[in-house]
């Protein structure tokens, strides 16, 4: 694993990577430990916004998964948390090799304050994105149902993104759980699409750290 603090500690921009990102408690690590099938890869905390700087996990020589800072809750000066939102803006507008974003939400609190800045920083950068409403498992399937249509709708009518569409700058989502292992499958075709993978569904990414 390589992680960094600033925009000049980036590694090399070669080959494609794809960026975890989400509000502190949503869920991010657990995902990201559900999705690559490695137990511990990201590191899982009850204390929200653990993550704190830009940690590049390696898949191969030409592909890496990236987990971004927690936003929202985390217990930090504002200084720090100001820090944060720039080196996220700029790794979001100006990272070549960024393919794109996977934003997590809780299902039960979808599209905060924080969600929408993540999609509007995205939108300018015509980066795709693909929505993981996470804890999928606390909400029965008509909830889920009704959840996903009204995202999808605000997706529409507040950031006129097309959802459902897997091209430059559009969103698709979907319902997650890591603890159910509900959704892997479908989270593992966006980045089969992403990083250019032809078995995605059958072989799951299993990133190797960073020496």
């Amino acid at each position: 694993m390589l992680s960094v603090a600033s925009y000049p500690q980036l590694p090399p921009e070669a080959g494609s990577e794809v960026a975890f990102c989400g509000r502190s408690n949503v869920g991010k690590s657990s995902a990201i430990n559900a999705i690559t099938g490695i137990g511990g890869l990201a590191r899982v905390s009850k204390t929200p916004g653990r993550t704190q700087q830009l940690n590049f996990f390696r898949i191969d020589d030409e592909r890496r998964i990236v987990d971004l800072p927690g936003y929202g809750y985390a217990r930090v000066p504002a200084e720090v948390k100001r820090r944060w939102d720039q080196l996220l803006e700029q790794y979001l507008r100006s990272r070549r090799s960024l393919r794109g974003v996977i934003l997590l939400m809780d299902i039960r609190h979808p599209l905060t304050d924080f969600d929408r800045q993540m999609l509007a920083w995205c939108q300018v950068a015509a980066m795709p994105v693909h929505i993981l409403l996470t804890k999928a498992d606390k909400l029965g399937r008509g909830a889920i149902n009704t959840t996903v249509a009204q995202v999808s709708e605000a997706l529409k009518t507040e950031f006129d993104l097309p959802v459902g569409v897997s091209g430059t700058g559009g969103v698709t989502l979907q319902a997650f759980s890591a603890a159910k292992r509900t959704g892997i499958d479908d989270v593992h075709t966006v980045l089969d699409r992403w990083l250019g993978f032809e078995q995605a569904k059958k072989t799951p990414v299993r990133p190797r750290e960073e020496g």
